[in-house]
Formats: C-alpha cells, sequence, structure tokens
C-alpha cells in the first residue's frame, strides 16, 4: 500500500486562510491508500459535497456560483485517478472557478464547512505534527528510504540515483582499500570516501524530498550518522535517530523505531510550548483568553498561537480591533479560531494545533506574545 500525500507548505496555508468568496467550501473526509475500498470515500465526498450545496442555496448564494462550486465538487468525486492515490484523509477547499485538495497522512472525521473563507484549522494539526516521516537506513554496504505512518504499513520510496553502496558509490571495490586518497589512508581514507557516499546520497534524496516538510529520521551507526548529518541539506531531518546499523533491520522494525523517536520529538516540543507559555504569562506576555488572543492576533503582537483542532467557535473577529462577536454555525459566520490563525501566521507568527488537552489554559487557543500586551 502506498500513501500519496501532498501537505502544504506555508505559502500554501497562507494563501488558503487570505483567500476569500462568499460561496467558500472546506470539506474533510477519512480515506484509504487501498484503492479497492476508495468508493466509501467518494460516496462520503458526494454527501458531504451536497450538505455544502445546501447550505450555500439556503443562505442566498449566488446560483451560477453554487452551481460552479457543485460542479467542481462532482468532477473530484469521479476522478478516478484522484481516488487511485489516496491518503488517510482528504481535504477539499473550493469555491468558484477554483478547487485545491491536500492528501494528509493523518485521520480526520468528516466535516464541512461554508463560509465566505476556508475552514483550515483541521489541516493544521498535519502541517505541526505530520503523522508520517521518513526513514534513511544508511550503511556502507546498503542505502533504502522508507517511508513511515502512525499506523499504517511502511513502504519503501524509489529513489532516482540513489547508490546501492558506499563502494560502488565512489567507484571502489571496497572502501577499506589501501590506496591513498590525497595522502589519506586507512580509516581517515575511509571516512572521505564515506562522505563523498553520503554527498551522492543527499543528492539523490534531493529529488524526492525537495519541497516536503515530513521529517526525515536516519537509521544510521557512527561515523556514518555523523558524517551524514554534516553533509544533509534536507531542512527536516531530526535530530534523534535510530541508532546502530540498519542492514539487519526489516522495514517494518524501522517504523516502530521511528515512530518513538517521533513520539518523543513531539512530546518534546509540546513541553517546550507550555514551560515557554507558563514563563510569559507570568511576565504578561501570554494569554488563554480568546477575547485577548484575538485582540493581540490583530495587532500582530502574537509569536505562538496553540490551537485546539477540534474546538468550534463560530463568529466573527473585528478586523480593526479585533474584538470577537459569537454567531450561528452558518454560511454567515467562520471559525474565530482559524481567522485569528491566518492574522498569527500574516504577522509572521507561528501556529501550532494541537489536541483540546494540550491547549495551556485549557481553552480553545493560548498565545505567547512578542511583549506585554
Amino acid at each position: 500500500m502506498t500513501l500519496h500525500t501532498d501537505i502544504p507548505t506555508r505559502d500554501q496555508l497562507e494563501w488558503l486562510i487570505a483567500a476569500r468568496d462568499r460561496v467558500s467550501v472546506s470539506v474533510y473526509l477519512p480515506t484509504t491508500a487501498v484503492t479497492p475500498q476508495a468508493q466509501a470515500g467518494r460516496i462520503e465526498l458526494k454527501n458531504l459535497a451536497g450538505e455544502a450545496v445546501r447550505q450555500l442555496e439556503e443562505s442566498g448564494a449566488d446560483h451560477a456560483a453554487v452551481a460552479d462550486v457543485r460542479e467542481s465538487l462532482d468532477d473530484l468525486v469521479e476522478d478516478d485517478d484522484l481516488w487511485a492515490e489516496q491518503a488517510r484523509s482528504l481535504a477539499v477547499f473550493a469555491s468558484p472557478g477554483n478547487v485545491t485538495t491536500y492528501r494528509l497522512p493523518n485521520r480526520l472525521p468528516s466535516t464541512v464547512e461554508v463560509s465566505d473563507r476556508f475552514h483550515v484549522k483541521p489541516l493544521l494539526r498535519a502541517v505541526t505534527f505530520p503523522q508520517a516521516a521518513f526513514v534513511l537506513a544508511l550503511a556502507a554496504g546498503s542505502v533504502r528510504l522508507v517511508e513511515v505512518t502512525r499506523d499504517g504499513p511502511p513502504y519503501p520510496v524509489d529513489v532516482p540515483g540513489l547508490p546501492t553502496d558506499a563502494a560502488s558509490a565512489v567507484g571502489k571495490s571496497s572502501i577499506a582499500d589501501r590506496s591513498p586518497i590525497r595522502r589519506l589512508q586507512g580509516s581517515e581514507g575511509q571516512k572521505v570516501r564515506l562522505r563523498q557516499y553520503a554527498r551522492k546520497v543527499d543528492q539523490a534524496l534531493r529529488g524526492v524530498l525537495t519541497g516536503l516538510e515530513l521529517p526525515l529520521i536516519l537509521a544510521a551507526a557512527e561515523p556514518l550518522n555523523a558524517i551524514y548529518r554534516s553533509v544533509n541539506s534536507y531542512p527536516h531531518l531530526v535530530r534523534a535517530g535510530i541508532p546502530g546499523s540498519p542492514e539487519g533491520a526489516t522495514d517494518a522494525e524501522l517504523a516502530a523505531a521511528a515512530r518513538t523517536v517521533l513520539d518523543e520529538v513531539y512530546a518534546h516540543q509540546l513541553a517546550e510550548l507550555r514551560e515557554r507559555f507558563e514563563e510569559r504569562f507570568a511576565q504578561g506576555r501570554a494569554s488563554a483568553d480568546l477575547a485577548t488572543v484575538a485582540r493581540a492576533a490583530t495587532y500582530g503582537v502574537v509569536d505562538t498561537l496553540v490551537a485546539d483542532i477540534d474546538a468550534q467557535v463560530p463568529g466573527h473577529v473585528d478586523e480593526e480591533s479585533g474584538a470577537v462577536t459569537f454567531a450561528g454555525n452558518d454560511a454567515s459566520s467562520y471559525g474565530v479560531v482559524d481567522e485569528i490563525a491566518r492574522r498569527v501566521l500574516s504577522a509572521g507568527g507561528r501556529v501550532v494545533a494541537v489536541r483540546a488537552d494540550d491547549v495551556p489554559g485549557g481553552g480553545p487557543v493560548a498565545a505567547t506574545f512578542r511583549y506585554a500586551f
């Protein structure tokens, strides 16, 4: 089973958050990478699209605009290529003249939102804590790239140009031969060859990893572990790795070790967020009050926003003052937390989407400020 994902970059996320159209539809639904079982996803999207159209019609939206969105969603339902390559969730954003989809590695419940802007908070979870990663299993005698998900089986990734081993990568029968390399031989000469090997691996991975933001976990023994880290160009290489030679490990064993690494990384990030919040709260530079955070986001004061991915807070946020007005969940309102996130991102801040128990203060949002507010 191949899991096909395309998590949005920050630029793509900012575009989604900034988009405005009275007829804007956001749909999330669980999917499967098992093609024969994709029919359930098609049916669910068709049902959710019908609900979106119903809400739009009841709101009095322009008939031509509604028809355009309906046609775009119907096209997705009938797109065989789309359903042949899926992940665990599908996010769909449709407005007149535009439809954008993202295939996500984490499983999200079915949701449909209609407003004058897109509902992106569930998408933020995939950006904040990707539930997938790559494992680079690197040894002198072999190298392979494996994609790992939270609960699915791992699978090898085809990497064009990836060396098969260190010796062939440097044109030698063995990296242990005694021929000098610019007067270096023995262990020093081996390290030079391993570094050449590591560079070729890194260069090959660029063709697969460029533009992605999934964590890369290195499984390697020393000195290859340190050597590869010194030449790596992928910005999302995880500091913690899987120690020891991976040559005898199966993909499933590597996946199990990688999930442990990811859990530790995410737990550490959450602990740091909570510690920073408590420290700044004592300094008057943090708040878990929704109204206060909305005003701070409007004035560009928020440094980091922590948001509950599941909280539903329909309403409006005043463009100038940041005052929050709560409203019913219909096509005339939008997600207040989504709007706060948009303003934080637009001002260069960071947005972290978490589960309710991980939000400091116990509310739908918590934020640290650049200065006392």
